[in-house]
C-alpha cells in the first residue's frame, strides 16, 4: 500500500534563494547609505590651521618693493665730445662744487678756438685802423673849416670896405660886385663845410658803433669757444657723492653721453614699483610704512609716474618725519602701501584656502569642534594679515584657513 510522503517546507534551494535576496537588499541599502550622504574626509587637526573670525580695525594695504635713491641727483653728461685723458677721482668720491672729475681732449675744438681768437684779433686791429682813419678824416675836415672861416672873414672885411667905398663913389660897381659875390660864396661854402663836418661826426659815430658791435660779437664767440674748451674738464656741479662714473682712460665720449651722476646727500627718497591694476587708486600724499632695524617708519607718495611699462608704474615716496640712520642708496625696502583709511570690519585671517576657493567658500568648524562643513561666503578687500568678510560668517566663527588643495570635492571634514 502506497504511503504519502510529507513535503519539506524549508528546502535547501529555498533557503539559498532567501539568503541571496537578503544579501542583495543589504547591499543596496549599504550602497544607498554610503553614496547618498555628503562626501566626508578624516583630517588630522595637527596638520591644518584654524582661524577665528573677529571684529577689528581694517585697512587695505598691498606689499610693494622700493629702492632707496637720493632725494636729488644731478646727471653728468659730456658737454663736448672727446677722448678721456685723465681721471681725477673715482666712483663714490664725496665732491665739492667745482672740483674736477675728469679731463677730455678734443683737437678739433682747440683748432676752432684758435681760429676764433684770430678773428677777434683781426677785428680789433681793423677797429683801430678804422678809428685812426676816421680821426684823420675829421682833422682834415676841421682844417678845411678853419681855412673857409679865415677866407670868409677876409672876404667879409673886403666886402664891408668896398660897400662903403662904393657908396662914396670911390670905386666902381664892378669891383664892389666882385667882393660881394666872393663874400656870399665863402658864406655858402662855410655852411656846406659845416654840414659836411656834421655828417662826418655822425658817420664816425656810426662806424665806431659798428666796430664795437663787431668786436663784441667776435669776443662773445671767443668766450663761448673758451667755455666749450673749458667744458672738456668735467667738474662737480654741486656738493655731493659721485656715483655711476662710466669713463676709462683712452675711451672716446660723444657729446651728450652720460658720464655719471652726483647724488646730493641732503636726503633720500624711495622709488616704488606698483602693479598697473592699482593705477586709479594711487595718488600723492598716500601713506605706506616699512620696518627697518626693528623700527617702523612711515612714507608718503610725493609723485606718481603714470607711464606704464611691462604692466607696472612707479611712484616716488619720501620719509615722513625721521629718516632711518644707516640707510643706503640702492637698498631695497619692503613697504606696505595703504589703499584705504582704517575702518571697523569683520576679519578672517589670511591662509592658503584662498587659492582653492577663491574666497567664495570655506570649511567652517562646528561648535563642538568635531567637524568642519563647507559654507558659502563673500570676501571684500584684503591686507597682509586679513580678509574683510562681507557675508556668510559671524564673529567667533572658526574656519579652516590652511590649504584645501587635497580636499577635492569634499563637503565635510571629520576633525580628529
Amino acid at each position: 500500500m502506497d504511503r504519502a510522503i510529507k513535503k519539506k517546507k524549508w528546502t535547501t534551494k529555498r533557503v539559498l534563494t532567501i539568503l541571496g535576496l537578503s544579501a542583495i537588499v543589504v547591499l543596496i541599502a549599504a550602497s544607498y547609505y554610503f553614496t547618498s550622504g555628503k562626501p566626508k574626509l578624516n583630517v588630522d587637526t595637527e596638520r591644518i590651521s584654524i582661524g577665528e573670525v573677529k571684529n577689528g580695525v581694517f585697512r587695505e594695504t598691498i606689499p610693494v618693493n622700493g629702492v632707496v635713491l637720493p632725494l636729488t641727483s644731478i646727471y653728468l653728461d659730456a658737454q663736448e665730445g672727446g677722448r678721456v685723458e685723465e681721471k681725477f677721482v673715482e666712483d663714490g668720491t664725496i665732491m665739492k662744487k667745482g672740483e674736477p672729475i675728469l679731463r677730455l681732449s678734443n683737437t678739433d675744438l682747440l683748432l676752432t678756438l684758435m681760429g676764433t681768437q684770430n678773428t677777434v684779433y683781426n677785428t680789433l686791429t681793423q677797429m683801430q685802423i678804422n678809428s685812426n682813419n676816421a680821426q684823420q678824416n675829421t682833422v682834415s675836415k676841421l682844417n678845411q673849416m678853419a681855412d673857409v672861416e679865415s677866407q670868409l672873414k677876409e672876404a667879409e672885411r673886403l666886402y664891408t670896405l668896398n660897400k662903403e667905398l662904393f657908396e662914396q663913389k670911390v670905386i666902381g660897381s664892378q669891383e664892389f660886385k666882385q667882393s660881394e659875390i666872393n663874400y656870399k660864396y665863402l658864406l655858402d661854402k662855410k655852411k656846406l663845410t659845416s654840414k659836411i663836418l656834421e655828417q662826418d661826426s655822425i658817420s664816425r659815430l656810426q662806424q665806431a658803433t659798428q666796430d664795437k658791435q663787431s668786436y663784441a660779437g667776435s669776443q662773445q664767440a671767443l668766450n663761448i669757444m673758451q667755455k666749450k674748451v673749458g667744458d672738456l674738464i668735467v667738474r662737480a656741479p654741486v656738493d655731493g657723492q659721485l656715483t655711476s662714473l662710466d669713463a676709462e682712460i683712452g675711451e672716446n665720449k660723444n657729446k651728450g653721453q652720460r658720464l655719471g651722476q652726483i647724488d646730493v646727500l641732503s636726503g633720500f627718497k624711495v622709488r616704488v614699483d606698483v602693479d598697473e591694476h592699482y593705477l586709479s587708486r594711487i595718488y600723492p600724499e598716500q601713506k605706506g610704512e616699512f620696518t627697518f632695524a626693528d623700527t617702523t617708519y612711515e612714507l608718503k607718495i610725493k609723485k606718481v609716474f603714470t607711464q606704464v611699462t611691462s604692466g607696472r608704474f612707479q611712484v616716488d615716496m619720501e620719509f615722513s618725519g625721521k629718516t632711518p640712520s644707516g640707510i643706503r642708496r640702492g637698498q631695497t625696502l619692503q613697504i606696505l602701501l595703504a589703499l584705504s583709511d582704517e575702518r571697523k570690519a569683520l576679519l578672517l585671517p589670511r591662509g592658503g584656502f584662498y587659492q582653492t576657493s577663491g574666497g567664495n567658500w570655506v570649511f567652517k568648524v562646528s561648535e563642538d569642534g568635531r567637524k568642519a562643513y563647507r559654507v558659502d561666503i563673500k570676501l571684500g578687500n584684503q591686507n597682509q594679515d586679513y580678509y574683510e568678510v562681507l557675508e556668510g560668517l559671524n564673529p567667533g566663527d572658526k574656519v579652516v584657513t590652511s590649504s584645501y588643495e587635497n580636499y577635492g570635492n569634499m563637503q565635510e571634514l571629520i576633525l580628529k
